[in-house]
């Protein structure tokens, strides 16, 4: 590969961001809406800051620091049910969803 563009665990964190905007869009509890925003954005960034660092073992470094924020993106979604910013389908989905990138960025880690 190229380009992190093509590494698909970071086109399906690209997808994870803006479903957490969207959930996001009209909350205005402004803490816990950045500190969401900047977790899911730091997943998909420290792919990308990884991928293009040149080294296998700095890439692993960052995907660690991805996968750790897939973690705090997935507790603050139980926050999110818990306050009531989403109902408890729309949280479990998405705590599914950053299950899949841990999973993956899981997977590249060990290859």
């Amino acid at each position: 590969m190229k380009s992190f563009e093509e590494l698909r665990i970071w086109q399906d964190a690209r997808i994870f961001v803006n479903q957490i905007y969207d959930l996001t869009e009209n909350i205005k509890d402004f803490g816990f809406k950045d500190q969401i925003q900047r977790a899911t954005v730091s997943v998909m960034n420290n792919i990308a800051e990884g991928f293009d660092y040149g080294s296998d073992p700095m890439f692993i470094k960052f995907l660690y620091i991805a996968k750790a924020s897939c973690g705090e993106v997935k507790s603050m979604l139980y926050l999110a049910e818990d306050r009531k910013y989403c109902n408890s389908e729309k949280a479990m989905e998405l705590r599914e969803k950053s299950k899949i990138i841990s999973s993956g960025i899981h997977a590249l880690i060990k290859y």
